[in-house]
């Protein structure tokens, strides 16, 4: 898409209009603070601070270690309290009314349910009652005047070696809500070659599948995510900049280089050429990639560079407890320290859009009835 001023820079307000899509948002990395000192309270959980601003300090905090493995820590105190179906509900009904708010049209809520069975539920019952949440919420937020379509995508921690159990969960609710399968946690030592016969079992029953790859694991990692798990999509996939070297005054000449949009030009390896030939959408997140020590800053993340390359490209928020951040508060971050424009913006959402795990009509419809003319009436404003 082509503005009538493609520099256009919009401000917070324009930004928060924008219709915005979020393909890699963790149920359990999401929660109101207010909302775990209240579970928690009821569930005798002890928590590192007492009131709703410590709490949020807390978590952000703690997940500013700059290593995935502190990071993952703090989702012990969200998980302990998302253990009923009445807490998987709430928390799944407040994800979505939190979304719709920030201008979220289109979500897809990950989340692993072998983690969630302490307090005696099945596997089964923890996925309906997210469901009941994520239907209650859609509900809460039309009668608010935000239309939104949310989706679960259904994880298994990949320590723990429920995978198959998983894979046939997300297969028995295909048509009820599921519309993907991930595997998460923690990513250097677990890799999809761990349980070859998950992925072909996916396959033959049309599950859509992302691979967290390429956070806490470089260029390997990204491999055996698209070539053994046949990942639609990339959980992260920010370290497939690994296989890319950047030539400062490359000469373009002989084709073998592609320009990098910064005056050079950019050697791209095998994988990265595969990635980016087949347009694997890479569900990136500035804020929290830096909080595990993915970048050093927003400037110099590769989201951008990346774009500029013509990878498929989207714009996440991963944990927004943790990470403090919104789809507007990152968005934002890139406009200023990153120098985006309102097209810049648009090309990630419509990627984002026709990456989502609907069909096909579905996604068109989403980019051509919703994003497109969002972004539009944004564009109105700023002309």
């Amino acid at each position: 898409m082509t503005t009538q001023d493609p520099g256009a820079r919009p401000g917070e307000a324009l930004i928060r209009a924008l219709p915005k899509v979020v393909l890699h948002d963790h149920l359990d990395g999401g929660l109101r603070p207010q909302t775990v000192l209240e579970l928690a309270d009821a569930a005798g959980h002890p928590l590192p601070a007492a009131d709703t601003d410590s709490l949020a300090r807390w978590f952000r905090d703690a997940a500013d270690s700059g290593t995935l493995v502190r990071y993952l820590e703090t989702f012990s105190h969200t998980i302990a309290v998302m253990q009923t179906a009445d807490n998987l509900a709430r928390v799944a009904r407040e994800a979505v009314l939190d979304l719709a708010a920030d201008g979220v049209v289109y979500a897809e809520q990950r989340w692993a349910p072998e983690q969630h069975l302490a307090g005696g539920l099945s596997l089964d019952e923890a996925v309906e009652a997210v469901q009941a949440g994520i239907d209650d919420g859609i509900a809460a937020a039309a009668a608010e005047g935000h239309l939104i379509r949310v989706g679960q995508v259904v994880g298994a921690m990949r320590h723990a070696d429920r995978w198959q159990e998983i894979a046939e969960l997300a297969v028995a609710h295909r048509d009820r809500g599921v519309v993907g399968f991930d595997i998460a946690g923690p990513e250097d030592g677990f890799p999809p070659s761990r349980h070859l016969p998950v992925w072909r079992f996916l396959a033959e029953h049309d599950v859509p599948v992302t691979v967290h790859a390429g956070e806490a694991a470089g260029v390997d990692s990204i491999a055996q995510a698209v070539h053994l798990g046949q990942a639609d999509r990339l959980g992260h996939g920010a370290r497939i900049i690994e296989d890319i070297a950047f030539v400062p005054h490359g000469d373009l000449g002989d084709g073998a280089l592609s320009d990098d949009g910064q005056g050079g030009a950019a050697d791209l390896g095998r994988l990265a050429h595969w990635v980016r030939d087949h347009q694997i959408p890479l569900e990136l997140c500035p804020v929290s990639n830096l909080q595990t020590g993915v970048a050093p800053s927003i400037a110099k993340h590769p989201i951008t560079r990346l774009k500029e390359l013509d990878f498929a490209v989207t714009l996440n928020t991963d944990n927004r407890l943790m990470s403090r951040t919104s789809m507007t508060h990152e968005m934002m971050l890139l406009v200023d320290e990153a120098g985006w424009t309102l097209d810049d913006l648009v090309d990630v959402t419509v990627t984002a859009a026709w990456g989502a795990f609907m069909h096909h009509d579905e996604r068109r419809d989403l980019v051509e009835q919703v994003v497109l003319p969002g972004f539009q009436k944004v564009e109105g404003a700023l002309v």
